[in-house]
């Protein structure tokens, strides 16, 4: 079964250094403005901009509007959503082998 397209946007979002670096600064502290998310990053306000809405586009992050201001907000359910499609899922066959192999190891005499 392909990966649906939502997840193709998160995907790409998340391949870049740049936007999870946003991703890092909003986990850090949410509802950052755009110069605030720039302010640490060596590039352009538009270069920002562009990453930003990928972002956007991928859910990983919401606006809202505060007077002359736009805050922005990680949005952590696609990551989640991807963790529990395609990590839990190759993960659990080991952590079923491990328990099982603790439990014949402490059953034995």
């Amino acid at each position: 079964m392909p990966g649906t397209p939502d997840d193709d946007a998160v995907f790409k979002a998340l391949a870049d250094a740049t936007r999870r670096h946003l991703l890092d600064q909003l986990f850090a502290r949410d509802g950052r403005t755009l110069g605030e998310l720039e302010a640490g990053l060596d590039m352009t306000r538009f270069g920002v901009m562009k990453h930003l809405k990928v972002l956007e586009e991928a859910g990983l992050v919401t606006t809202r509007r505060e007077g002359r201001e736009k805050r922005h907000f990680l949005n952590a359910v696609p990551i989640r959503l991807i963790h529990d499609r395609w990590i839990d899922k190759y993960t659990e066959q080991r952590i079923t082998a491990l328990t099982d192999l603790k439990g014949e190891l402490e059953n034995e005499p």
